[in-house]
C-alpha cells in the first residue's frame, strides 16, 4: 500500500486540478459555486487516492494497464481546460484565449455539417438564440469533440504499435476488470464480447442521441441557454467525453476476450484466476 501512496497522491492533486480548472479560468465565479467546487474536488481526490493507493481496485478498470486511464485523463482535462479558455476569451480579452477561440472556430466551421454531432448540438439552441451563442457553442462542440476523436486515435495507435495491455511482465483480467464478475452468467469471453459490442454502440450512439434529449427536455423544463459557462463546461466535456470512453472500453473488453481465447487455444488453464502473460 505504501509503494502505491506517492502515485496516488499525485493522482488525487490531478483530480482536484481537473475539477478546480473552470473555476480557476473562468473570470467572476460566485462564491456558491466555489464551495460546489471545492466539495467536490475533495470527494474525487478522496475517491481517487483510496482507489489508487489500495492493493485491488474497486471501482476503477485497467488500473494496472497503462496508458488507458491516463489517456482518458489527459482528454478529459485538455477538453475541461480549452472549453474553459473558450469561455473565458470574450470576458479576458487575453491572447491566449483570443488564439484558442479562433481555432476553435475554424475546427466547429468545419464540423458543423449536416446530421454532425456538432451541427445536433448547435441545434440545441432556441430559435430566439443570438448568432453569438451559436458561434461559441458551435465552437466548444467542434473542440470538443475534436478532442475525444484524437484521444480514441491515440488509443488505438497504443493499442496496435504496444501491442497492449501485454506490455508488463503480466496482465491480470481479474484486477484490471474489478466489477466484472466472471462467476455469473455464461461464458467469459462471450460476455466480454457482448459488453465490448455494447459499449461500441453506445459509443457511437450518445454524441447523436444526447442533443436530441436536451432538445425534448428543454420543451419540458426550459430552453437550453448558454447562461451558465461552468455548467456548459461540464455538459459539453461529458458529451465528447463518455462517447469516445465507452469506445475505448468497449475495444478494451474485445482486446481482452480475444488474449483470453487466444490462451484457451493455446491450451492454457481457463480459470477465472489465471493471469495472462504477454506474448
Amino acid at each position: 500500500m505504501f509503494s502505491r501512496l506517492p502515485g496516488a497522491l499525485a493522482r488525487a492533486f490531478l483530480m482536484v486540478l481537473l475539477v478546480s480548472t473552470p473555476a480557476l479560468v473562468l473570470p467572476n465565479v460566485g462564491p456558491d459555486g466555489t464551495q460546489i467546487v471545492v466539495l467536490v474536488a475533495i470527494f474525487a481526490a478522496a475517491m481517487t487516492l483510496f482507489e489508487y493507493a489500495s492493493t485491488y481496485p474497486g471501482l476503477v478498470e485497467f488500473r494496472d494497464a497503462p496508458p488507458f486511464n491516463r489517456i482518458r485523463f489527459l482528454s478529459l482535462f485538455l477538453t475541461v481546460f480549452l472549453l474553459s479558455v473558450v469561455f473565458s476569451g470574450e470576458a479576458s480579452q487575453s491572447t491566449a484565449g483570443q488564439f484558442v477561440i479562433a481555432v476553435g472556430t475554424l475546427i466547429g466551421m468545419a464540423m458543423d455539417f449536416p446530421y454532425s454531432p456538432v451541427r445536433l448540438v448547435v441545434l440545441m439552441l432556441p430559435d430566439s438564440a443570438s448568432a453569438l451563442d451559436v458561434i461559441v457553442l458551435r465552437t466548444a462542440a467542434g473542440m470538443a469533440y475534436l478532442i475525444s476523436l484524437l484521444s480514441l486515435s491515440v488509443f488505438l495507435i497504443v493499442l496496435r504499435v504496444a501491442n497492449w495491455p501485454t506490455r508488463g511482465p503480466s496482465f491480470n483480467v481479474w484486477i484490471n476488470l474489478p466489477t466484472f464478475d466472471p462467476t455469473t452468467g455464461g461464458d467469459v469471453v462471450e460476455r466480454l464480447e457482448r459488453d465490448a459490442r455494447v459499449n461500441v454502440a453506445l459509443g457511437f450512439l450518445l454524441p447523436f442521441i444526447t442533443p436530441a434529449i436536451v432538445k425534448v427536455a428543454a420543451g419540458v423544463f426550459g430552453s437550453f441557454s448558454l447562461a451558465n459557462d461552468h455548467s456548459m463546461i461540464w455538459t459539453l466535456a461529458a458529451w465528447s467525453f463518455l462517447p469516445a470512453s465507452l469506445f475505448m472500453r468497449g475495444i478494451a473488453l474485445q482486446k481482452v476476450a480475444s488474449m483470453i481465447a487466444e490462451q484457451r487455444q493455446r491450451g492454457a488453464p481457463a480459470s477465472v484466476d489465471q493471469e495472462l502473460q504477454p506474448a
